[in-house]
């Protein structure tokens, strides 16, 4: 039976064909597969993301950082994603460019500061996403990047930003938003319900170790979506 939610559901870091499927049997909508991002515990080659997407049940999105636009283009012909997220400081240029290939969906990652809403320039966001927009981007993914780090990490940090300053700037986006960054079983119905985006987008809060998927998080995790009104 279809999973009857206003919210859709990516589960990240997916690092073989078996977690996909996981992910699949537990409802989500889209798995997402990190490429050659050496900053990640749970990247994978080109060819190892190929196989996953050739074989999951559902559309798989790979997420690229700071990428050429010929090595992406490139990587896409290789993999054959449902989409293509980028994760790093990409321009709107850059995503105008790959937009005109027609060869998938291109979604983009704005990051925005874990924890004190204090450092959010809220008018700089609000000029990136329209910037996105207008370059043909599909879909925005708000994330955490996390600055007490010597050197920030942007993503995959499991920590949360102010979800009412993302729930402001969901609601005047120009395009449907992902919210991620610390979201788990325990708080995904609540970041719902409070921030209201188009979906959900989570990794380390559905592992049992890193890179390896809990069933029973996923399972825990899709039903308190369905209750999330």
């Amino acid at each position: 039976m279809p999973r009857e939610s206003c919210c859709s559901v990516k589960i990240c870091g997916i690092t073989s064909i078996h977690d996909a499927r996981l992910a699949a049997d537990a409802g989500a909508d889209y798995v997402g597969v990190l490429v050659d991002v050496a900053v990640s515990e749970r990247t994978r080659s080109a060819t190892q993301a190929a196989e996953i997407a050739s074989e999951s049940p559902m559309p798989t999105v790979i997420l690229l950082y700071n990428r050429s636009t010929s090595d992406i283009q490139e990587i896409v012909s290789q993999v054959q994603p449902f989409a293509v997220q980028l994760l790093g400081q990409e321009s709107p240029q850059q995503v105008e460019e790959l937009k005109r290939t027609g060869a998938c969906e291109f979604w983009k990652s704005v990051y925005l500061p874990a924890g004190s809403p204090k450092n959010v320039d809220i008018p700089a966001v609000r000029e990136e996403m329209q910037a996105y927009r207008n370059a043909g981007a599909d879909f925005l993914l708000f994330d955490s990047v996390d600055v007490s780090l010597e050197k920030p990490r942007y993503g995959g940090t499991g920590k949360t930003c102010d979800w009412n300053v993302a729930a402001g700037l969901i609601e005047e986006s120009p395009l449907p938003v992902f919210f991620a960054g610390g979201i788990h079983p325990e708080n995904v119905k609540a970041a719902i319900e409070t921030i209201r985006p188009h979906g959900i987008d989570l990794c380390s809060g559905v592992e049992a170790s890193k890179g390896i998927k809990d069933p029973r998080k996923l399972e825990q995790l899709m039903e308190q979506v369905k209750y999330a009104n």
